[in-house]
């Protein structure tokens, strides 16, 4: 590691009072050594990863990374803060602060070693070491494993909390704390000890991947059981012992990325969390393992991984897992929405309305005829449009039971294509197909038939329900439901239209991104997802993606004329986000209004729904589902339609300009407004209203 930290890249007087200007301070280091290129970017590409989840851990840790492709090399910088930085933890500030950063291809040897980092961070001797060193060639030397930590006394005052967040009495690195002198781990060693299997992993795969790996690992020791931990991480993995994995009596997942394989750990009692439960709690994880092996509660496969598919947290309503399993379809089924929606309309804008009567190129295709180019992109797009339904069914079942819910899923949804039930049938299908093979799963069965349970049993049984249901019980009112609705859409006239647009608006900047504005999304693009859709269909589409690029474009806007009335990071964001608008991508808003939400998104839902009502006024139609000013060519009315979307972002701007305007004191560098302003210094730590 001598190469990746030296004690130019250390400050054991770290100033910087905010997780942003502490990053920087260390980064500018980096940029000294010529490690990074690019400091702002950089910096973006740490604030995208700590926007997925805080870095910060019990103990007074915090660790940002980021792989980036501004940087040259592995990298480590180390900064120690006397008065503490708010990485997110939840025991308070950190005081040792690890900005590491990888390149973008970074190879798999010093992933490694950035790995042993992680895991020495949860080691006290480790960190009582780096708060006592005086200089920072020791602290470097430390780092690097050059010197070694002399051992921790049982009334170290550092050691005793972080060993009690690692979910032991002791310091569970030490040889007082493994089974062999404990009495209680004698006694199961005596009978036969609780074995457990555990996979960890994170979105980066470089620092809480193994620092979770290490807290189990030493949390097991403490408790007695046996563990082994197959960390998932980006310098590779090896998988475990399929013996291992036989022999377990239960199945810790802490994770927030999908763990890969996962149907290796199917019929065991299972517990599934977020990384940071695996850091912070881990002997809460491991009793919680032994009651629900105790009580007989095995899994025939765990739910997915991903922030939005895993719905293993015992703690969420069915609301929420509702919502997850939704949003799981929905977002596998976008891609197919996006690429077969431009294919079709790039086949209008060459070939015109013609060619969808145009028959099939393999019989019929001039290579210097551009009507055969467009029926040719038009043919492919109604192919994608054709795998909608039974995506969004397939993986709304496979979110809610993992992989057996696919087969079942898919028939689901295919059959409701079929039966023209359309989007309506796809969500029931889906729905239908992960609930059926749940309660298969549930079924008590001889061990020797375990193996082909999720390859035959479950996908025969749940296909031929799924199949009658949709074909016989279901089916038909289902679809007449959805000619019900696209007949309402494609009946909607004056101000019907016009309110329906303002709707749309308002869903769309409600959350930036969030739950509210993906349902108004999901009901636009259900609209244009036919090879022939109606005209209020994409005029319904055109309001949704014109009201998403206002909230962005607005913030750009207020911040290029008042830059005065935001921080220097806001004004930095400010010109992405004429990039972000400008690509329809609404989430460019999210860290304005994160930083004031009682102002941000009430101005954002009075520019989207001035937007959507103007577009449906207007009468502008679009038939690509995505791609913001890039698909003007191919929008209905186009002139009119940008007149609409700058309308939306000039009443956005001026409003969050009045509003942030109305503030006694304007917000300094370092972040929002002071305490010069009481109430809206209150109200800007408030969290987003989604």
């Amino acid at each position: 590691m001598s190469d990746m930290i030296t004690a130019d890249l250390v400050d054991l007087d770290l100033s910087a009072d905010t997780r942003e200007a502490a990053a920087r301070a260390l980064a500018e280091r980096m940029v000294t050594r010529g490690r990074v290129t690019d400091l702002d970017g950089f910096l973006a590409d740490v604030a995208a990863r700590e926007a997925q989840m805080p870095t910060g851990l019990d103990g007074g840790i915090g660790i940002p990374h980021c792989r980036s492709e501004h940087v040259t090399e592995p990298t480590l910088a180390f900064g120690r803060s006397a008065a503490g930085v708010d990485f997110g933890a939840p025991d308070g500030p950190a005081d040792l602060i690890f900005l590491i950063a990888a390149p973008a291809g970074a190879d798999d040897a010093h992933l490694t070693i950035l790995s042993s980092l992680a895991r020495q961070l949860m080691n006290t001797e480790f960190t009582t070491a780096l708060r006592a060193a005086g200089d920072a060639e020791t602290a470097a030397a430390l780092i690097r494993g050059d010197t070694t930590p002399a051992p921790s006394t049982p009334t170290d005052p550092v050691a005793a909390p972080a060993a009690a967040s690692a979910g032991a009495a002791t310091d569970s690195t030490t040889p007082a704390a493994t089974p062999a002198t404990t009495p209680a781990a004698a006694a199961d060693e005596a009978e036969e000890p609780f074995r457990i299997v555990a996979v960890t992993s994170c979105p980066t795969g470089i620092a809480h991947t193994y620092m979770a790996a290490e807290s189990l690992e030493n949390a097991g020791r403490a408790a007695g059981v046996e563990l082994v931990v197959e960390p998932q991480g980006s310098a590779g993995f090896t998988r475990l012992d399929p013996a291992v994995i036989a022999a377990a009596d239960g199945v810790i997942f802490a994770h927030d990325v999908p763990v890969r394989d996962k149907e290796r750990f199917a019929g065991k009692a299972t517990v599934d969390v977020g990384v940071k439960a695996g850091i912070n709690r881990p002997g809460e994880l491991i009793t919680e393992v032994r009651a629900k092996a105790a009580r007989g509660e095995v899994t025939a496969g765990s739910a997915p991984g991903t922030p939005v598919e895993r719905t293993g947290d015992s703690t969420e309503g069915y609301g929420t897992k509702l919502r997850k399993w939704l949003m799981s379809g929905v977002s596998y089924m976008v891609p197919f929405v996006a690429a077969g929606g431009l294919l079709i309309a790039l086949g209008f804008a060459i070939g015109g309305y013609e060619i969808k009567s145009a028959p099939s190129v393999m019989q019929h295709f001039v290579w210097t005829q551009t009507d055969s180019w467009g029926a040719l992109l038009f043919q492919i797009g109604a192919v994608a449009f054709g795998f909608l339904v039974p995506v969004l069914a397939g993986y709304i079942a496979y979110g809610m039971a993992d992989r057996p819910g696919l087969v079942p899923g898919f028939v689901g949804g295919m059959i409701a294509s079929t039966i023209n039930a359309g989007f309506l049938g796809g969500l029931v299908a889906g729905l239908l197909a992960g609930g059926v093979v749940i309660g298969i799963q549930k079924v008590r069965i001889p061990k020797a038939l375990r193996g082909i349970m999720p390859v035959v049993v479950i996908p025969l049984i749940s296909s031929a329900v799924v199949g009658f249901l949709m074909f016989v019980v279901i089916g038909k009112p289902i679809a007449s439901a959805q000619k019900g609705m696209t007949d309402w859409l494609n009946g909607l006239t004056g101000s019907n239209a016009v309110l329906l647009g303002a709707l749309l608006g308002l869903m769309m900047c409600f959350d930036l991104g969030g739950p509210v504005n993906k349902v108004a999304y999901t009901f636009a693009t259900a609209g244009i997802a036919v090879s022939n859709p109606g005209d209020s269909a994409m005029k319904i589409m055109a309001a949704v993606m014109a009201a998403g690029m206002v909230p962005p474009l607005a913030m750009a806007l207020a911040t290029t004329l008042r830059g005065r009335l935001f921080t220097e990071t806001e004004r930095e964001n400010g010109k992405a986000a004429w990039v972000l608008g400008a690509s329809f991508i609404t989430e460019g808003a999210i860290p304005f209004a994160a930083a004031d939400p009682l102002r941000v998104i009430p101005a954002a839902m009075a520019g989207g729904a001035t937007t959507g009502a103007l577009s449906m006024t207007f009468g502008a139609t679009l038939r690509a589902p995505h791609g913001g000013i890039f698909v003007v060519p191919l929008i209905g009315n186009p002139f009119l339609y940008l007149i609409a979307v700058a309308a939306g972002v000039c009443v956005s701007t001026a409003l969050v300009v009045v509003l942030k305007g109305m503030r006694k004191q304007a917000p300094t560098a370092a972040g929002p407004e002071t305490a010069g302003s009481t109430t809206a210094a209150t109200e800007t730590k408030q969290p987003v209203a989604a």
